[in-house]
């Protein structure tokens, strides 16, 4: 299949004008040469035959160059340059499986071979946040659809005249529910993309983190209450950091939530704090249902719910943030799970976080 050159380009390698200039310079270091030759040969008797051999002979060795000189550019750099303007042009249409294969072994390689491993291994990246990208708004759209659906269906359900009392009040709960959720999942949506842009940038204030801990964990009292989960709170009486306080707040409370959301009624939650000189170090530990290994890789994905019997209790969402919270001030989050026997996250800050 012959190759249709690309229309963009309008010059081509070495034109009628790199053939002429490289003929006038052969033709002028001959005339240098003879000028340097003079006083040891006659060349004003020279037959008009011998100087338009010459001149032939010159310009065969001008055409020659400009062959082998093209050729050697052409499968050096002109022919891969095009390959790497095609793909160029695939991935600027959406096609992200375009891959350019090395032209030379490892120990032979040259900046060409840079430029295409580092072309490949962006195209890559792009295929990945493409993918991304497209599952973020397939979920987004189903995140916001269920909420939806549910207030429509239970608000024309209210229109009717057959239903109770106690059916109303409960239709009415679903309606507050799924609007308190929506309006969840757009806050969350909207903090997390400001700090992925980084158009929301951390305060660094000092403030007690031990008194927002407690602040936050009893904002769930009602709920372990209601649960019969034993909550337990292990943290010192006071450990100054400077941070943004409404930002870690979105971290306690997300890992507080998780932890009893998932343990089971008569289970365990236990908050433990401790600090250095240098960090602060954080543990929500509960006794719930755990992860397996293939859970624990996709926990800060977001909209991923490795546990879909709780799917209706968040957006997937929450660890998301925390993860990006954590990035954001050089503080880290690592995570510990069993099947069947809890989960426990460990968040390391430091003292006086540094803002990425």
């Amino acid at each position: 299949m012959k190759k249709i050159p690309d229309p963009r380009v309008k010059t081509k390698l070495f034109p009628f004008k790199g053939f002429l200039f490289s003929f006038l310079s052969f033709g002028l270091l001959t005339t240098g040469q003879m000028i340097l030759l003079r006083n040891h040969i006659d060349i004003s008797h020279l037959p008009t035959g011998s100087i338009v051999t010459v001149l032939i002979y010159w310009f065969i060795i001008a055409a020659s160059f400009i062959g082998i000189t093209r050729r050697q550019l052409f499968r050096d750099f002109q022919k891969p340059l095009e390959e790497l303007a095609d793909a160029t042009r695939k991935v600027a249409e959406g096609d992200f499986s375009v891959y350019i294969p090395p032209r030379h072994l490892p120990d032979k390689r040259d900046y060409l071979d840079v430029i295409f491993t580092d072309f490949n291994t962006m195209v890559e990246e792009l295929g990945s946040i493409e993918t991304l990208k497209t599952d973020f708004f397939s979920n987004v759209s189903h995140e916001i659809k269920t909420p939806l659906s549910a207030i429509q269906n239970y608000a024309q359900g209210l229109k009717s005249e057959s239903i109770t009392d106690r059916e109303k009040e409960m239709y009415i709960d679903t309606i507050i529910e799924s609007s308190t959720r929506l309006s969840d999942l757009i806050s969350n949506i909207l903090k997390l993309s400001k700090l992925e842009k980084q158009t929301l940038r951390p305060m660094s204030d000092p403030y007690d983190v031990c008194a927002q801990l407690c602040e936050c964990a009893l904002r769930f009292e009602d709920i372990w209450i209601k649960k019969g989960i034993e909550f337990e709170a292990d943290v010192e009486d006071r450990a100054t950091i400077e941070a943004d306080a409404s930002l870690l707040e979105l971290v306690w409370n997300n890992l507080i939530s998780n932890a009893i959301k998932f343990t089971e009624p008569g289970g365990a939650v236990t908050l433990q704090q401790t600090s250095t000189p240098d960090e602060i170090t954080v543990r929500v530990i509960d006794s719930g249902c755990g992860m397996n290994e293939e859970t624990l890789k996709h926990i800060f994905d977001k909209f991923y719910q490795g546990d879909t019997s709780h799917s209706t209790e968040g957006n997937g969402l929450g660890l998301a943030l925390v993860l990006r919270i954590l990035q954001l001030i050089d503080g880290s989050i690592h995570v510990e799970s069993e099947v069947g026997k809890g989960t426990a996250f460990t968040v390391h800050i430091p003292i006086r976080c540094r803002v990425n």
